[in-house]
């Protein structure tokens, strides 16, 4: 195994963009930390958590899905380059996994597919969290990982993409694999409360033992910011709207939607069976924790930890399962 400082892998990234549409972190001028093109900023690999969710490169806040006036019907068509993404932690990749498998159910979402397929993962572990906390280590979820422990990265490879790209990487320093196995022990070690306090708070909202009372505190603290929704890497809902354009076509166009907005499951008919805001607030929680678990065979929270981090009202999933557990958990 190789391991490369930030600088060698800031050129390894500036040579792959020939062939790549390459997305990395990059450090504003505020501070703060987002995806950008290699030359945007200064490469900022490690600082934890990226704020936006990762899996909008694939499924973006507002974009155009379609032509719909022209013969023959015009579908988004492929990007000229792939994606080469760098940033995910394991909670991201973990949610990126269901994504995919989300956007492939019953109906292969093409325009979904058309920036997924092809796309190289690049995943971020070790001690690159925030303040330089250790980061789980993701495993096979990811083409490549990044594994930081002092000032390297160690160079992961996983898929057949993933070691054919590490194979361009030259220079380096030579890893033992006595590293890396500490590395994974310490990733073994991190603490699982928070995914225990999770699968706790499903289990009482699978056997009915919240009652709406509690919704309705939840629903009082919520000022339907839908914050939650847009930093969630799998919120998938979106709504579906036709405009004009200038050439006097038309575009269909999708746009993420928020179970905590009023008018989301509104009919035409003018009923709304998600009215109350304590319904929608039990919705959100619900749905990640029960409804998906009996449709997936599995909880769709990964605690990536954004919600909580983005609500002004203190009610992220964390923090209402804790709640919930504490209030109805105990025997």
């Amino acid at each position: 195994m190789k391991a490369f400082t930030d600088q060698g892998l800031q050129e390894f990234f500036e040579t792959l963009a020939r062939d790549y549409d390459v997305l990395v972190p990059i450090r504003l001028h505020d501070g703060t930390r987002a995806l950008g093109r290699p030359g945007d900023g200064v490469l900022a690999l490690g600082g934890g958590l990226l704020p936006r969710k990762l899996t909008s490169v694939f499924f973006p806040q507002f974009e155009a899905i379609m032509a719909i006036n022209q013969s023959p019907l015009r579908v988004q068509s492929p990007a000229l380059k792939p994606l080469f993404v760098v940033g995910w932690t394991a909670a991201d990749l973990d949610g990126l996994e269901f994504t995919d498998e989300f956007f492939n159910a019953h109906y292969r979402d093409t325009v979904y597919f058309n920036k997924r397929a092809g796309a190289v993962i690049v995943g971020l572990s070790g001690w690159c969290g925030e303040n330089g906390a250790f980061q789980r280590i993701a495993g096979g979820k990811c083409d490549l990982e990044l594994i930081r422990v002092g000032q390297w990265h160690i160079v992961r490879p996983y898929s057949d993409k993933g070691r054919g790209l590490a194979s361009l990487l030259s220079g380096g320093e030579d890893v033992e694999g006595s590293v890396l196995e500490a590395l994974l022990e310490e990733s073994n070690r991190l603490p699982q409360d928070d995914q225990r306090t999770l699968e706790a708070a499903s289990r009482l909202l699978l056997e009915g033992k919240v009652p709406a009372s509690f919704w309705q505190k939840i629903a009082d603290r919520c000022i339907a910011c839908t914050a939650c929704n847009l930093a969630c890497p799998t919120c998938t809902c979106f709504d579906v709207f036709d405009l004009a354009t200038t050439d006097d076509g038309l575009r269909r166009w999708r746009l993420w939607d928020s179970c905590q907005l009023d008018g989301f499951a509104r009919e035409a008919s003018g009923y709304n069976p998600m009215g109350e805001q304590r319904v929608r607030a039990y919705r959100r929680i619900h749905h990640k924790l029960a409804a998906d678990a009996i449709r997936w065979g599995h909880i769709t929270c990964y605690l990536c930890g954004r919600c909580d981090r983005v609500c002004p009202a203190g009610i992220g999933i964390t923090a209402v399962c804790r709640q919930m557990v504490q209030e109805y958990g105990k025997p």
